[in-house]
C-alpha cells in the first residue's frame, strides 16, 4: 500500500478474463519487502509515509501490543480496537479508495443485471460473487460473516502486485480479483467489504482497516464487522473470526468505509492533542471530505 500517483483505466464488462483494475501507479520496489507468503509486506510503515506529508498535531495510532486499549475481548466499542476515528487529510489513500470505489460502482451495475437475469449474465466472476453473497444471505450473525470470510479466502491465491502485475501496488475491485484468481491483502479485504455490503450489512457496522503487524513488521489490510456491539475481524490469514482486541499484534492506522478514509487514534492521544492545539479537531474535520485540501 505504497503512496503513489493514480492512473485511470478503461472499462469493459468481464466475461471471465481479468477485469481492469484501478492502478495506483508505480513505486520503488526497493522500499517494500515482498513474498508470496506475505503479499502485503512493507519495510516502511504507511503511517510514516502519510505523517511525513503533513505536520498535523494529532498523531497516528501507534499501539504497543503489550499496552491495554480502552477495551478487552468481549467489550463493546464504537470503533474497532476501541479507538477514535478522525477524518484523514487528502492523500494517496483517498485517491486509491476513490479509484476502487469507481470500479465498485461500475461492477454494481453488472451485479444488478446478473441478479435480475442470471441467464443473461455475461460474467463468470459476477456469477461466482453473487453465489457467495446469496449463500451468506441464508445465514445469520457470525455464520454470515464467517461464510464470506471463508469463501473469499478460498477463492483467491495470495500474490503480491509486483509478482502478478509488475508494479508495487494496485487496488483491485472484487470482480477483477476473482477474475485474476489472485491478489494481496487489500484485494481480499475490498472483496469482503463489498460482499458484506451486498449481503445486508450497513455502513455503520463495517470497516476496511489498514493495520501495522508489529510481529511481522508489515502493513496489512483486513475487514472489521460489528456484531452485537463487538468487532469481528475478517482476515485472509485465517478462516476463524477473531475479535479485534484478541489481535494484539495489529496496530490500526486507518479505517475506510463509504464515507472515506479516517485515521485511528488513541483516545488519550486525541485528548492530549486537543489540549495542545484547540483547533486540531476542526482542521482534521475539514480535511475529511473528498476534494478538500
Amino acid at each position: 500500500m505504497r503512496a503513489k500517483a493514480s492512473s485511470s483505466t478503461s472499462r469493459r464488462w468481464p466475461t471471465g478474463s481479468a477485469l481492469p483494475r484501478h492502478a495506483a501507479g508505480r513505486g520503488d520496489p526497493g522500499t517494500r519487502v515482498r513474498s508470496r507468503a506475505h503479499p502485503c509486506r512493507r519495510a516502511e510503515p504507511i503511517e510514516s509515509l502519510e505523517a511525513g506529508r503533513h505536520s498535523d498535531p494529532v498523531r497516528l495510532a501507534a499501539i504497543d501490543p503489550k499496552t491495554p486499549n480502552s477495551g478487552e475481548p468481549g467489550s463493546a466499542s464504537a470503533e474497532p480496537f476501541g479507538l477514535i476515528a478522525l477524518g484523514a487529510r487528502e492523500g494517496e489513500l483517498w485517491r486509491k479508495w476513490r479509484g476502487v470505489q469507481h470500479e465498485i460502482r461500475m461492477e454494481s451495475e453488472l451485479l444488478a443485471l446478473c441478479r435480475a437475469s442470471p441467464g443473461d449474465c455475461p460474467s463468470a466472476p459476477a456469477r461466482r460473487f453473487l453465489a457467495m453473497i446469496e449463500t451468506a444471505r441464508t445465514r445469520q450473525g457470525r455464520a454470515r460473516l464467517g461464510e464470506i470470510n471463508r469463501a473469499i479466502n478460498l477463492s483467491i491465491r495470495p500474490m503480491s502486485d509486483l509478482a502478478q502485475y509488475g508494479v508495487v501496488d494496485l487496488w483491485s475491485s472484487p470482480l477483477a480479483t476473482l477474475a485474476a484468481g489472485a491478489g494481496d491483502c487489500e484485494d481480499y479485504a475490498i472483496a469482503k467489504y463489498v460482499a458484506l455490503r451486498e449481503a445486508g450489512l450497513g455502513n455503520e457496522d463495517l470497516r476496511l482497516l489498514i493495520v501495522r503487524d508489529t510481529k511481522l513488521r508489515e502493513d496489512h489490510a483486513v475487514v472489521a464487522a460489528r456484531l452485537d456491539g463487538r468487532w469481528l475481524v475478517l482476515d485472509n490469514r485465517r478462516l476463524v473470526l477473531l475479535e479485534d482486541m484478541q489481535l494484539k499484534q495489529y496496530a490500526p492506522m486507518f479505517e475506510i468505509d463509504d464515507e472515506g478514509v479516517k485515521r485511528l487514534v488513541l483516545s488519550d492521544t486525541y485528548r492530549s492533542s486537543s489540549r495542545m492545539a484547540p483547533d486540531a479537531t476542526r482542521a482534521v474535520s475539514e480535511d475529511a471530505a473528498p476534494g478538500a485540501h
